[in-house]
């Protein structure tokens, strides 16, 4: 299960906590040991367009597409 939770101050430390839903999901039980698989989350946009290869160069489509929305969302 991936579950997204903000770090949070701790003393001098950083700390989670697990959200209710999730202890429930996952059936977690107080003094039972779980593993965690810590990975910083990524920009939004560099998830979201990251991996993608495009074949124009980017300020070119973007153009393509500025000029394709004109007048559709733009000026309404």
């Amino acid at each position: 299960m991936i579950t997204r939770i903000k770090t949070k101050k701790w003393g001098n430390s950083i700390g989670i906590v697990i959200p209710k839903e999730t202890i429930e999901a996952m059936r977690i039980k107080l003094g039972e040991s779980i593993i965690v698989d810590i990975q910083k989350k990524e920009s939004v946009l560099r998830e979201l367009f990251g991996s993608l290869k495009f074949k124009k160069p980017t300020k070119r489509l973007l153009d393509e597409v500025r000029k394709d929305l004109e007048g559709k969302w733009i000026n309404q």
